[in-house]
Order: C-alpha cells, then sequence, then structure tokens
C-alpha cells in the first residue's frame, strides 16, 4: 500500500528541491535533493549501506520543515476563549469558510431581514465590529475567502450581502465557487489563521454550531495552512466582482 505523504516544504529559492515530505501514519520523514557524490566526502561517511544514498540538504530546510514534537492531545479551546484570540493577534488574521451556512448567522436580525429582502441594517457598535475596526485600523491584515456551492446557499447568498459590512471594518473578502476549490485541493476545513505561526481549525455540530476550536502550531502543519491560504487567495475573487458575474448569470 502507497504511503500517506504530506509535502512539508523546500528550501529551494527557484527550483524543487531539496524538499521535505512526512509520512502521516508512520511519521517517517522523506527527503529528496542534490546526490552527494564526490569521492572524497563520500569516503568520510559512517554507516553507508550499498543500498542507501546520500543527499545534500540545507540545515534550515530540516529546521523550517521537518518534524516537531506534537503534542499527545490535541488542544481544544471553547468558543468563548476562542473569541479572545481575535483581540490579541497582532499583525493578521484570515478565515476560511467552506461550510454551507451559520448557526450564529442565523440568529442574528439581519439575516432575518435577508430573508423578508430588506436591506440588513449592520451594527457597528458590536464587540466584533469595534475589534476589528481597531485592529485593522492600527494596520493588521483581516481577510476571508469564503467558498459558495453552485447555486449558493440561502446562508451563503447571506454572506455575501454581509460581505459588505465586513469591507467596512476594513476587511479583505473573496469568494470562491466550491468546485474550484476543490480543483485546488481546498480542504473540507474551516480554519483560521493568527499572524501566520497559529492555526484555529474550527470544529462545528451537524446544525453548524460552532462547538470547538482545535490549536495547531507545530510549524510543518501550520505551513500546509498558509500554503492552502495562498493558494485559496490567488484563486479566489473580490467579493464584488463575484457578486456581480452570480447576478449576471442569473439573469
Amino acid at each position: 500500500m502507497a504511503r500517506r505523504l504530506r509535502f512539508n516544504g523546500t528550501g529551494s529559492g527557484g527550483g524543487s528541491c531539496p524538499a521535505v515530505h512526512e509520512d502521516l501514519d508512520t511519521g517517517d520523514v522523506i527527503v529528496h535533493g542534490p546526490r552527494l557524490t564526490d569521492p572524497a566526502d563520500l569516503a568520510q561517511l559512517q554507516h553507508l549501506d550499498e543500498h542507501e544514498i546520500p543527499i545534500v540538504v540545507p540545515r534550515n530546510t530540516l529546521i523550517d520543515f521537518g518534524p516537531k514534537d506534537r503534542d499527545t492531545e490535541p488542544r481544544i479551546l471553547d468558543p468563548q476563549t476562542f473569541a479572545g484570540m481575535f483581540e490579541n493577534f497582532q499583525h493578521s488574521a484570515w478565515h476560511l469558510e467552506m461550510r454551507k451556512g451559520y448557526a450564529v448567522d442565523r440568529a442574528t436580525d439581519t439575516y432575518a431581514q435577508f430573508l423578508r429582502d430588506e436591506t440588513p441594517k449592520w451594527g457597528m457598535n458590536s464587540d466584533w465590529a469595534r475589534t476589528i475596526s481597531a485592529k485593522t485600523q492600527d494596520g493588521a491584515h483581516v481577510g476571508r475567502v469564503r467558498i459558495v456551492d453552485n447555486p449558493p446557499t440561502e446562508g451563503q447568498r447571506y454572506l455575501l450581502a454581509h460581505a459588505e459590512y465586513n469591507a467596512e471594518l476594513g476587511e479583505d473578502v473573496r469568494n470562491m465557487w466550491r468546485h474550484d476549490a476543490y480543483a485546488v485541493n481546498l480542504p473540507d476545513e474551516d480554519f483560521w489563521i493568527f499572524d501566520s505561526h497559529i492555526v484555529a481549525l474550527c470544529q462545528w455540530d451537524d446544525d453548524d454550531n460552532l462547538t470547538g476550536v482545535e490549536l495547531i502550531s507545530e510549524p510543518a502543519r501550520v505551513n500546509q495552512y498558509n500554503r492552502l491560504r495562498d493558494a485559496a487567495l490567488h484563486y479566489a475573487t473580490p467579493y464584488k466582482d463575484f457578486v456581480a458575474a452570480l447576478a449576471a448569470k442569473e439573469e
């Protein structure tokens, strides 16, 4: 059976190697890079068997992308403790929204207004609005890529309208069709990345309620989520352009 390998990263500035992969089941590390061939160098190696191939890997590649010790148990925050993270990040907070809807949205007055075909009256004095607007005004980046089904669900249509409110707070909001997200290997995971070094992987019940958040800080795993963020940002569309294209499509 083939190994389940995860690409941890590469130290190459312009090519494809050296690179580090990790076996998700055994924890084995697979490294590929330039082969060591100089006879004088080979003569200095100890315990080199005939079937083994020595390769050269820069130290920083192993430091950056080699597996680190992990917590034996996942670190799970309750939703209330997780909310405090938005007050404490310094430089950036970014969200991949993969769900078809959120219970917290459905409980709002603005959602009811949206269902009545009214223009929602966004509250600019909520705790969220004050926290995020203060962060963005201070230069922090807050952004989201929201995945949309075809056709969009009710909850997703609400969030397309809600993006105007996010933008007023200084957030960068973009959208992406779900089939395009799968085409670039985005996972069915809903997560935040804080300051590019802490991932908050959201956990949900069947009714779209947030039940807990797993914190991920192992560098190799965080690098994976940072690459997912970069891919999502590259292929997603600014929400105003997405809404305009959707409206033209539905005419």
